[in-house]
């Protein structure tokens, strides 16, 4: 995979925000409420699955336009080790019961002796995530994240690292 999901939120969070922020102010701070995020999942790497991954997301409790900031650490079997900070978009279904989220964010790699081998400190993190809300407002989803260094280590390696999830989301706060 390669920055498909980082030209996707960047797109779609500028289409969002042209069409339902701008007339309250393109990138106006709203209360959103503090979101926690957990996740568990496989990681992939050049199409072999080679081991689990636990996730960790912050979500801060104000959105500038349809742009929230947020902060993430993760950790897979192998003791590798990445954390980072950007933003996620989230995209409501008319009925508010569904959702769909893309997010993306610049991070930084810490390799253990027998992770793979990524080619750059710096690993940009996107990702695709749909799921549903439950009744008492927390929501549960499914993400596919990708991590690169987006070439910034040429003529190192950028293989690229896919994580598919499960995850738990809970807001306090709103």
């Amino acid at each position: 995979m390669d920055g498909t999901l980082a030209v996707l939120f960047l797109l779609t969070g500028l289409i969002d925000m042209t069409v339902n922020h701008c007339d309250r102010g393109c990138m106006k701070a709203a209360w959103t409420g503090i979101r926690h995020t957990v996740s568990a999942g496989q990681l992939v790497f050049e199409a072999d699955v080679i081991g689990q991954e636990a996730y960790y997301r912050l979500d801060a409790p104000v959105s500038f336009g349809p742009f929230r900031p947020a902060v993430g650490i993760s950790v897979d079997t192998h003791g590798d080790v990445w954390i980072g900070a950007g933003a996620v978009n989230e995209f409501s279904t008319v009925d508010g019961r569904g959702y769909a989220e893309l997010s993306f964010m610049p991070g930084r790699w810490i390799r253990s002796e027998t992770g793979p081998v990524l080619g750059y400190p710096l690993e940009f993190r996107s990702g695709l995530e749909a799921g549903i809300y439950q009744e008492d407002g927390d929501r549960v989803g499914v993400s596919l994240d990708h991590r690169s260094n987006g070439g910034l280590g040429h003529p190192t390696p950028n293989p690229g690292l896919e994580t598919v999830l499960m995850r738990y989301g809970r807001t306090h706060g709103e």
